[in-house]
């Protein structure tokens, strides 16, 4: 198949998409209004015509991306979120046409205002086919459109994210996340619960480590030193996504007790390390943990329950071994990336099927 990606080509997300086409023998042609960070892959960049207009580049380039779209012709146009590049590939007039909602697309950006529903509505409605990686997502689309709204979860490479034993050390007990340090991602509660930690349990090796770039960085910093725990708090900054699975098992316990989130490939991708994870009752998160199988639920904002229930992980060897051996087959049995791969070209072939027949 020949497969036209619209999507912002320095995400990891595309990336993983477009490679795994390729590597299935597929053309795959990327066209992105984001700078991209690998050079094997087909990609061409569209630069903004001024940065002060914002994402009305992307309107001023449509002649341009239509012209490219239909000299490479290909099998499918696959647009990754709705407000951007969904929009753009709406009003290219190609079928079949696929669009992928990706989080605020659908939560946030409809409730702006009677012109973004509008734009959501329209967009959703030109598409043969809508992908959603959950199915809390799913049910928000389906505010917008009476069609079906398949659900393709973007999944873990199980053979990268795996156990690895040598990895993680007895004479400490690492408490771990990795996320941007933006509000919503809800760092501020981690750190205030490790606090309680720290305060119950002097004597133990408990470490913090926080993984990840973002402006709230200095905020978090000072907030650790504040509590008196800045000395047993690590920010590890970025971390390359192939240096991540290092990280994570290097975790005793995985958190994201996130505000927002519209699925958790991160949290996957700790219970595929065997790592017990616990998250926030929010979005999409849930659907990633089986509450006291694979790891623990507990409310947003909630410093005391997410260290209760940290506490209960670290304090019961069994418990955090049984968590662990259901972490990891729990993915294996439902969020393996292959698998989940092959849900995103059945659908792509149905697709063709359906224009070629119609």
């Amino acid at each position: 198949m020949k497969i036209c990606l619209l999507a912002p080509a320095n995400s990891i997300h595309t990336l993983k998409i477009a490679y795994s086409l390729k590597e299935s023998d597929n053309d795959v042609f990327v066209i992105s209004f984001h700078k991209p960070r690998v050079k094997d892959l087909e990609i061409l960049y569209i630069p903004p015509i001024m940065s002060s207009l914002g994402k009305l580049n992307y309107l001023l380039h449509i002649p341009k991306i239509k012209k490219i779209v239909e000299q490479y012709h290909p099998d499918i146009l696959h647009a990754h979120y709705v407000s951007s590049y969904g929009l753009v590939g709406s009003l290219l007039n190609y079928h079949p046409f696929i669009v992928s909602v990706w989080g605020s697309d659908i939560f946030d950006f409809p409730k702006k205002s009677f012109l973004h529903r509008y734009l959501v509505k329209y967009v959703l409605k030109r598409a043969d086919f809508v992908l959603s990686t959950s199915n809390i997502m799913a049910e928000e689309t389906k505010k917008y459109i009476d069609k079906e709204v398949f659900v393709t979860p973007f999944g873990v490479d199980c053979e990268r994210f795996k156990p690895m034993p040598e990895l993680r050390t007895k004479d400490k007990i690492i408490i771990g996340t990795i996320k941007a340090l933006k509000p919503k991602y809800g760092i501020e509660y981690l750190i205030r619960a490790f606090k309680i930690l720290v305060d119950k349990y002097p004597f133990l090796p408990l470490e913090l480590h926080i993984g990840g770039e973002g402006y709230l960085k200095e905020e978090l910093e000072k907030l650790a030193v504040s509590l008196e725990i800045g000395d047993r708090v690590k920010f590890l900054g970025f971390i390359s996504h192939d240096e991540v699975p290092k990280y994570f098992n290097m975790f005793t316990v995985s958190v994201s007790v996130s505000e927002s989130e519209s699925f958790g490939v991160a949290v996957l991708e700790s219970e595929a390390c065997g790592v017990p994870v616990i998250v926030s009752n929010i979005g999409g998160l849930p659907e990633v943990v089986k509450d006291g199988e694979t790891g623990f639920i507990v409310p947003p904002k909630d410093p005391e329950a997410t260290a209760t229930a940290i506490e209960k992980i670290l304090l019961d060897e069994e418990l955090r071994e049984k968590l662990s051996v259901n972490a990891r087959n729990f993915v294996l049995d439902k969020y393996n990336w292959k698998e989940n791969f092959k849900l995103i070209t059945e659908i792509y072939r149905k697709a063709i099927e359906e224009i070629d027949h119609g």
